[in-house]
């Protein structure tokens, strides 16, 4: 069982995080928009007492609050208020989508408190303009069952698992519905439109670079480029996997992380 914890951040936010505990070498795992901490849950138990799994809520997400700002330097920001708090630096950082644009943003703008990372299923550089959700349009605030719920993600949305929507579900006394809000989705998509190249080449420390076969997120040229423009990194394809190819190939998503962290160095000294 993973425990909930909070901190702090620098602008008064509170942030969410479960923690798998034990004296493992830590790992900082990053979810997706629309994903949760405690969806790492598997990740921990596949790895087990060797790593130290911690899932972080992101601003907007899960029991983390809401934010004002949903840029770039401040998802990056609330990354080293974590390690920072929890003491882990360096630390691995396993990311997914949102997730993966601020692990290797973290590697390349602060180098000291990251020891390896893993990007699941996220480019580096994807298209400045365009809608980003459009399928948020007229979507409902509560649904009268989880079933209803679950079926209104399945009708609308092309990318992505219904289980990860899911792990941000709640009920109350209107209903089902989500923990995070859909003006916060699309401030937090627009986010991570941009030219990241700087970003993905700038840091040297060993990577992985995971992605799900059938996922169109990450072009194989663009894949290609990223492994050819940073040395030290690896790539792996998951066969038959998406965006989400955490949670749907849960047992080869593991195999995959377990081999990339058994070729690391030995753990540094915590700071």
């Amino acid at each position: 069982m993973m425990k909930t914890e909070y901190l702090t951040n620098r602008d008064g936010l509170r942030l969410s995080y479960v923690d798998s505990g034990g004296t493992g070498r830590p790992i900082l795992a990053l979810h997706g928009a629309f994903g949760r901490g405690r969806a790492w849950s598997a990740l921990a138990g596949h790895l087990g007492p060797d790593w130290r799994v911690i899932g972080l809520d992101q601003r907007g997400h899960g029991l983390s609050d809401r934010a004002g700002d949903y840029g770039r330097d401040a998802f990056v920001a609330d990354t080293v208020d974590a390690i920072e708090h929890l003491g882990i630096a360096p630390a691995v950082l396993v990311g997914h989508s949102l997730g993966a644009i601020n692990a290797y943003q973290l590697a390349a703008h602060r180098p000291d408190l990251v020891s390896a990372f893993v990007a699941i299923d996220f480019p580096a550089e994807t298209p400045p303009v365009g809608a980003t959700t459009p399928w948020l349009d007229g979507f409902p605030e509560r649904f009268p069952s989880l079933g209803a719920l679950r079926a209104a993600i399945s009708e609308r949305v092309v990318l992505g698992a219904i289980d990860h929507f899911q792990e941000n579900a709640f009920e109350d006394e209107d209903g089902w519905g989500f923990r995070w809000d859909r003006d916060d989705i699309a401030a937090i998509k627009q986010g991570i439109r941009g030219d990241w190249w700087a970003d993905w080449t700038g840091s040297h420390q060993p990577a992985l670079l995971l992605l799900g076969g059938d996922s169109e997120v990450v072009p194989p040229d663009v894949a290609e480029q990223m492994i050819a423009r940073r040395p030290g990194t690896e790539l792996v394809t998951i066969d038959g996997g998406g965006h989400d190819c955490y949670i749907t190939h849960a047992r080869e998503f593991g195999d995959a992380v377990a081999r990339f962290l058994s070729r690391l160095p030995a753990a540094p000294a915590l700071a």
